[in-house]
């Protein structure tokens, strides 16, 4: 199959039951004929050379996409998109010799919807516990946006885990936390994460007319290489599976409130931590959600290598907008990180 083509709904697979809160990764698409044929159920598990299972960590159940063999490099997508982001990546990673997994963040895709667990630290140690639950000690860890974000965390929490960081267009949190205290620009260019405080208005409006608010982001937030219709139809269908919307948003809503409380100032004080992982900094020019000079600067809370990349015409998805410049990188970046 292209990678590019329109994603072929798959049966799922087992273990791919209900989850906790909402479906299990199916929304019930359009259609049927005269003759009474149900409408085909579009599923976030898409057919491809990889495969898909199941694992259980840190208390909730995760869906992810695997091909290869060999050091484990794991992938964290960003809002609001799910694993199927990575889809170019998991190809050259195998065919270069990498064991490629794409997880399913909590509340998104074919993993669970908790009714709690939003927090960074929680989302943190979720990917530090599909790294043990896939068997592995270590792994090269790659992450876009609110997976950059948590990225970031898991590297402080669990160092020992991360053998290597890849961060794309995300900035440190400390580095977000004044940001959003002090830059106009910024703030502005998170207008959606203010409208995301409200209670259950932005969940009805993110799904509404089949998500075509999620397809109007999308365009709106690359730069001169707009995403292939099929990825945006993909990432219009995965919000709509029950429960999506309100738990994909859930770690916007603590990162502005808990901004004045005691676990939000905790936090900020716990990530002045130094990074010990070599850390690949990864940043579209043209990006509009996370500014570039909110970005800029990451390498001081790394005691570590640390490289950073601006790729000028490049919006918001640089894995998706240029696959194969990003690519390079990465693989670049975590060859010289092997031992």
């Amino acid at each position: 199959m292209s990678l590019d083509q329109k994603p072929v709904p798959a049966q799922p697979s087992a273990g791919s039951g209900d989850t906790a809160s909402g479906s299990g990764g199916t929304v019930t698409g359009d259609g049927g004929d005269a003759q009474g044929t149900p409408p085909v159920a579009w599923d976030v598990r898409q057919a491809g050379p990889w495969t898909h299972r199941d694992l259980a960590a840190n208390g909730a159940r995760f869906h992810i996409a695997e091909l290869g063999e060999g050091p484990l490099v794991l992938l964290v997508h960003g809002w609001p998109e799910y694993w199927w982001a990575w889809r170019h990546q998991l190809a050259a990673l195998a065919e270069a010799g990498y064991r490629a997994v794409a997880l399913d963040l909590r509340g998104i895709g074919g993993s669970d919807r908790t009714p709690r667990g939003y927090d960074p630290g929680n989302l943190a140690l979720d990917i530090t516990g599909v790294i043990r639950s896939l068997g592995e000690n270590r792994a090269h860890l790659v992450g876009h946006a609110s997976g950059g974000t948590l990225s970031w965390v898991a590297a402080v929490m669990r160092p020992s885990v991360i053998q290597s960081l890849t961060v794309v267009s995300a900035a440190h949190p400390r580095d977000l936390r004044r940001a959003l205290l002090t830059d106009r620009r910024q703030m502005a260019a998170f207008e959606h994460i203010l409208g995301f405080q409200r209670p259950w208005i932005p969940e009805r409006r993110l799904v509404a007319d089949d998500a075509a608010l999620v397809g109007r982001y999308l365009d709106a937030w690359t730069g001169r290489n707009q995403l292939d219709r099929a990825a945006v139809a993909a990432y219009r269908e995965a919000i709509r599976i029950p429960s999506t919307a309100h738990c994909s948003i859930e770690p916007y809503r603590w990162l502005l409130r808990s901004m004045a409380r005691p676990d939000g100032i905790q936090f900020a004080r716990r990530m002045k931590k130094p990074i010990t992982a070599p850390t690949l900094h990864v940043q579209g020019a043209a990006d509009p959600v996370l500014l570039s000079h909110t970005a800029l600067g990451g390498g001081e809370y790394v005691a570590a290598p640390y490289r950073w990349r601006l790729l000028p015409g490049i919006g918001h998805f640089p894995h998706e907008e240029a696959p194969e410049q990003f690519t390079a990188e990465l693989l670049d970046w975590i060859g010289r990180h092997k031992d």
